[in-house]
C-alpha cells in the first residue's frame, strides 16, 4: 500500500523535474524583473510602519516612538486631504470617461483598415507619443494653448481676446485628460488589437453570408469578442482610480493652483516628503493603498456577476 501512495508522488515531482529543466532558460529570464519588483515594489512596504510613529528620519522607523492611529487623525482633519482626495475623484472620474473609450475606438478604427502599409503608419505615429517624459508633453501642450501659444496668436491676430488654457483652473481636468489621450492612447491599443487579433475571422464571413452588415459584426462579433479584455481592464482602471499622474500634475501644479491639481500623490509629496512629515505622507500613502485594494477587489466581484474572469477566476 506504501509503495502504491508513493508511485502518483514520485511521478509528480518528476514531472516539475522535468518541466523545470526545459522552461529553466525562461525562468532565468524573469530574475531581473522579480529582482526590480522585489526591490522597488515589496522592500518599501516596510516602510508604511512610520505612518504609526513619530517618525524621525535620524532614528529610524526601528527607533522612532509609536503613536499608534494619531496620525491618521490628523491626515483626516486636514481640509487639504480631503481636497486631493475630492481632486483625485474628479479627475479620475472625467478620464474613465473620456480616456477608456478611446483606445478601444483606435482599435477598432486601426482594426479595419484594409492596407498593412498605412496601418503600421498609423500605428507607429499614435504610439510615438508614449514615449515622451510628461515635461516634453505639457511643453507640446504650452506651446499650442499657453499664453504665447498657437491658440492664442491666432486669436489676438483676430481680435478675439486670449484664453490661457494652460493656467485656467475650471478647465484643467479637461486639459489632463486630452494630455492623457494624447500621450496614452495609442499605447493603449496594443492589447486590444491582440484581442481583435484572436477573434474568428469566418464568424465574420458567416455573418457577412447571412446578410450582416459592418454595425452588426460589430455589435455582434467584434465587441463581444474583446469583451473579456475590456473588462480586465477596467477592473485594473478603477483599481488604480486613486492614480492620476503624480509627474504630470507636479509639472502643473503651480501653474493652475493648488485648489485645481493637488492630488493625493502631490499631497504626501508636499506635505511629507518635502514638509518632513514622513508619517504624514505615509499615512496619506496607506489610505489611497488600502483603499486602491478594495476598490480593485469590488470591480473584480463584479466582473464575476457579470460573468467575467476580472483579474482572476472564481
Amino acid at each position: 500500500m506504501t509503495a502504491l501512495r508513493e508511485a502518483p508522488l514520485k511521478e509528480a515531482v518528476e514531472v516539475k523535474k522535468n518541466r523545470f529543466r526545459r522552461d529553466r532558460t525562461l525562468l532565468l529570464m524573469t530574475v531581473p524583473a522579480v529582482v526590480l519588483l522585489l526591490v522597488f515594489n515589496y522592500a518599501p512596504m516596510f516602510g508604511t510602519a512610520t505612518a504609526f510613529q513619530s517618525y524621525s528620519i535620524y532614528s529610524g522607523f526601528l527607533h522612532s516612538p509609536w503613536v499608534g492611529l494619531e496620525t491618521f487623525r490628523s491626515l483626516f482633519a486636514d481640509p487639504l486631504f480631503w481636497s486631493s482626495f475630492r481632486n483625485t475623484l474628479v479627475l479620475s472620474l472625467v478620464q474613465l470617461v473620456l480616456f477608456f473609450p478611446v483606445p478601444i475606438a483606435l482599435a477598432l478604427l486601426l482594426n479595419s483598415i484594409i492596407s498593412a502599409r498605412i496601418r503600421t503608419f498609423v500605428q507607429s505615429v499614435v504610439y510615438l507619443p508614449h514615449f515622451f517624459s510628461w515635461v516634453l508633453a505639457v511643453t507640446v501642450f504650452q506651446e499650442m494653448l499657453g499664453g504665447a501659444g498657437a491658440l492664442n496668436t491666432f486669436l489676438r491676430r483676430h481680435g478675439l481676446g486670449t484664453w490661457d488654457i494652460m493656467t485656467d483652473p475650471n478647465t484643467f481636468k479637461f486639459l489632463v485628460t486630452a494630455q492623457v489621450v494624447w500621450k496614452e492612447a495609442g499605447w493603449g491599443i496594443i492589447v486590444f488589437l491582440a484581442a481583435l487579433a484572436a477573434i474568428d475571422q469566418n464568424l465574420y464571413e458567416a455573418s457577412a453570408v447571412d446578410g450582416a452588415g459592418r454595425w452588426r459584426r460589430l455589435w455582434h462579433i467584434t465587441l463581444p469578442g474583446i469583451r473579456g479584455i475590456i473588462v480586465l481592464l477596467l477592473v485594473l482602471r478603477l483599481g488604480n482610480t486613486l492614480t492620476v499622474g503624480f509627474e504630470q500634475m507636479l509639472i502643473q501644479r503651480d501653474a493652475v493652483g493648488r485648489d485645481a491639481a493637488e492630488v493625493l500623490d502631490t499631497y504626501a509629496y508636499y506635505y511629507g516628503v518635502v514638509n518632513a512629515n514622513f508619517a504624514l505622507g505615509a499615512a496619506a500613502s496607506l489610505f489611497k493603498g488600502v483603499l486602491s485594494l478594495i476598490l480593485i477587489l469590488a470591480a473584480n466581484k463584479v466582473a464575476h456577476l457579470v460573468g467575467e474572469d476580472g483579474l482572476y477566476r472564481k
